[in-house]
């Protein structure tokens, strides 16, 4: 074992629109790690540095401990709070996977896998543009797509019949593009009403889709499980879900069949294995959620090699440029399936030749209906 240290200090560093922090300790070791509110990442900026106070001087090896302490010094939870201690706990996986000379898959149990598959995100404006976007990741090696069923001017139709016609018409031209030997992860983006999307999810059954992803806002797993039972297709949910006691509502309610824990949200890597372990009880598997960069990847890429349930992995293309600049050792992507790396911690180490902390302010913006109401986003 090598000899204690302690965390000397934490760097936080906004890059595009991610918030990725690093935490130095005074033997030189220095964790990274990744906060998945992209949305609010100022803020969560600001809540890491004020954990900081807490972190310098403590030994980084009591993760659990640390994640408690922080939890639940404050009356106060959230999204912003979670997405801090989400980075934190990566970060410090990844140290503990360092100091040890082992990935952080061997210390959570072993690994259960040597590659992950994934789904790749496609689209198009058009239906043809959204054909040719998934028949070229079809070519690529991808097993399984995920799209939108609609074009990007949903919230401008003005009846419920020509938005599910056009959803309709979407994938059906997928399936025939791309046939049985690729598998459609439908994402609903939680713009429907819970009787919209049991009405649009009985006309999709036909074409066998893999999933049916947050086909209503997630507030509700009473009203979830209703939209589950009633319409034959698997639902996917969780990536705005910050505390295991969410998925805990979701997965007694029976309404999922995946779970789908953003693990820059709901307590880094700590956090979603406990989902995972509570998912697998319910016989549920794991789809974890990751719109991020390539830290999170990375971090989703050690729990899915560690788990019995996992199902699918989530990729944008971080494997490639640009995102791939953001680290030394990009992960290493074949055939649709992501190598499970076997160097220590996360197995990848941030480029910093590469990042900067100038200014980038998040625009706030979301769609605006054609009766001027707000939708979802």
């Amino acid at each position: 074992m090598p000899a204690p240290t302690k965390i000397e200090r934490v760097e936080t560093i906004l890059w595009e629109r991610w918030l990725l922090i690093r935490i130095h300790c005074e033997d030189g070791t220095v964790g990274i790690g990744e906060g998945g509110v992209h949305g609010w990442q100022r803020p969560t900026k600001t809540m890491v540095d004020t954990m900081s106070d807490y972190l310098v001087g403590k030994d980084p090896s009591f993760i659990e401990h640390h994640y408690q302490w922080l939890y639940r010094s404050s009356h106060f939870m959230g999204s912003v709070v979670q997405g801090a201690l989400s980075a934190i706990d990566i970060a410090l996986w990844d140290i503990k996977g360092k100091r040890l000379d082992v990935p952080i898959y061997d210390l959570m149990g072993g690994k259960t896998r040597d590659k992950l598959r994934c789904y790749m995100h496609v689209g198009g404006v058009t239906t043809d543009e959204l054909v040719a976007s998934a028949v070229a990741a079809a070519k690529q090696g991808y097993t399984a797509v995920r799209f939108t069923p609609y074009g990007s001017d949903y919230y401008l139709h003005k009846s419920y019949t020509a938005w599910a016609d056009e959803a309709v018409e979407r994938v059906g031209a997928v399936k025939d593009a791309v046939g049985g030997d690729v598998d459609l992860c439908v994402e609903l983006h939680r713009q429907m009403s819970p009787a919209e999307s049991i009405s649009l999810g009985r006309r999709l059954e036909q074409f066998n889709p893999f999933f049916y992803e947050d086909p209503m806002l997630p507030d509700s797993p009473a009203r979830m499980a209703d939209v589950a039972e009633r319409c034959n297709i698997p639902i996917a949910t969780g990536e705005r879900f910050t505390t295991i006691f969410e998925y805990q509502q979701l997965l007694e309610s029976k309404a999922t069949a995946f779970v789908r824990p953003d693990l820059c949200l709901c307590g880094g890597l700590t956090g979603s294995k406990k989902v995972a372990a509570m998912a697998e009880a319910q016989h549920v598997k794991v789809i974890p959620h990751n719109p991020l960069s390539p830290v999170s990847t990375a971090a989703c890429v050690q729990l899915g090699a560690a788990i019995p349930n996992f199902a699918l992995q989530e990729f944008t293309g971080e494997s490639e440029p640009p995102k791939s600049d953001l680290i030394t050792n990009p992960l290493k992507m074949v055939d649709g399936y992501l190598i499970v790396p076997e160097g220590p911690g996360l197995g990848v180490e941030l480029n910093l030749d590469t990042i900067y902390n100038g200014e980038n302010p998040k625009i706030l913006d979301t769609p605006i209906g054609f009766d001027g109401s707000v939708q979802d986003r």
